[in-house]
């Protein structure tokens, strides 16, 4: 596998333009399967996630193909030749079970794996097949697949989820939108990527109000029908360098962002003693002057810190001379980046959900294992501002969620360099 190599100890500074979100394009690209004619995405991140969603639609009998290199994708779901997901691809990435809600909707059955992904905790696809059970439709699991089929059309209900999830809410939206009647979902996600699922939606034709609000309400249509769409900014990947530029002291400019999405993580980095300069579409940090003060991380559903920064904070927080309270709330199991950070000399403690992090003057470099997306990138984080040259292994997590993470800090000054695994012949 290929290793990451970065010589620590440089300041970053520069600008890093944002690129699409990760966590929009593959629901939206879930949802492009429910209209015949052709939908074309723009501003599509080159993610290895998005190259497995590809690989699943085309599956179905989905066209998909790149229009041009600049990130505009072009779907077309006219003759889906199958309604079957199967394991093979979809234990590769958890969003795989986006399909289900469009595919039943369109077509009256649907057969999906039990997806995979990070293994970051559990994460029950129960609240999706409830909910869907509520409108109507047959479910079964048989051999590690969900079976759903409805006769007719699913029909229009309330539905109240028992916690708030991102994915169940994308895939009941997206049912529902093809539904007989009104659905009305109450606690449901917020997130960014969840309006933007929504909005797509409503280009296509569907019917959807109270779009980033706990209560949504759909009234089903007959047909969706193509589009054009742009799709927003990565939030995560924002935060990602506005962290990476704090704990090497530097001072950069994310463009390309929309920084209300990121008003958790900029108040933090304020609380912290950080310069934040924030504008209509970009956001200035500059580091080189403060005194970090620490802060307590606790992360939470939009508009709270999210989940996907926890690690990312963990990192800047072992440099902070203090003691700062880290706890997830959302996963059981995504801690697992402590381990390593310990190797890199950090002084971090832990018990279930909570993480008590004490700053030490200097991390030391040390080759490192990633263990999940947002864990890889937290070890990146804290070898740039490592003394010495470390080594991130098992970077193809990386690389389902940052798109050339190696050019853009190297453009600010980083010392980063991708070495390729030897092929033994």
């Amino acid at each position: 596998m290929d290793r990451i190599k970065i010589v620590g100890g440089k300041s970053l500074s520069g600008k890093i333009k944002i690129s699409g979100a990760k966590n929009s394009v593959l629901p939206i690209m879930a949802a492009a399967i429910m209209t015949p004619d052709l939908v074309l995405l723009e501003n599509v991140p080159n993610l290895m996630d998005v190259k497995t969603m590809s690989e699943l639609i085309k599956h179905l009998g989905t066209e998909v193909r790149e229009v041009c290199s600049s990130g505009t994708l072009s779907i077309k779901a006219q003759n889906i030749t199958t309604c079957e997901a199967p394991y093979d691809i979809v234990r590769k990435m958890r969003a795989s079970i986006l399909v289900l809600g469009p595919l039943l909707a369109r077509f009256g059955k649907a057969i999906v794996s039990i997806p995979g992904g990070c293994a970051i905790g559990t994460r029950p696809v129960d609240m999706h097949l409830d909910a869907l059970a509520q409108m109507g439709a047959r479910i079964e699991i048989d051999q590690g697949n969900i079976i759903a089929s409805v006769e007719g059309k699913l029909r229009g209900t309330k539905i109240n989820f028992k916690t708030v999830s991102v994915g169940a809410t994308e895939n009941i939206v997206m049912a529902a939108c093809l539904a007989e009647g009104v659905t009305i979902l109450t606690n449901a996600a917020c997130e960014p990527e969840v309006v933007d699922l929504c909005n797509f939606l409503n280009k296509m034709g569907a019917k959807i109000e109270g779009i980033g609000s706990k209560e949504i309400t759909i009234t089903g249509v007959d047909e969706l029908h193509g589009c054009s769409y742009n799709i927003i900014p990565d939030r995560i990947e924002a935060a990602t360098y506005l962290i990476a530029g704090a704990i090497t002291r530097g001072d950069i400019e994310i463009t390309d962002v929309i920084p209300v999405h990121l008003q958790s993580v900029t108040d933090k980095l304020r609380e912290m003693g950080i310069s934040i300069i924030v504008r209509e579409d970009s956001i200035y940090l500059d580091a080189r002057y403060c005194e970090f003060k620490t802060v307590d991380i606790s992360t939470g559903v939009y508009p709270g810190i999210p989940t996907d920064v926890q690690a990312q904070f963990m990192a800047l927080m072992t440099i902070v001379v203090g003691k700062s309270n880290i706890q997830e709330n959302l996963f059981e199991n995504r801690f697992m980046h402590v381990a390593e950070l310990i190797r890199m000399g950090a002084d971090i403690e832990y018990h279930d959900r909570v993480a008590i992090v004490s700053g030490v003057k200097k991390l030391k470099a040390a080759p490192v294992m990633a263990t999940d997306l947002r864990a890889s990138v937290s070890l990146i984080i804290a070898a740039l501002a490592a003394e010495g040259e470390s080594f991130i292994h098992r970077v193809y997590h990386l690389d389902r969620g940052y798109e050339s993470i190696e050019k853009k800090l190297s453009m600010c000054g980083a010392d980063i360099v991708r070495e390729k695994a030897v092929v033994l012949v």
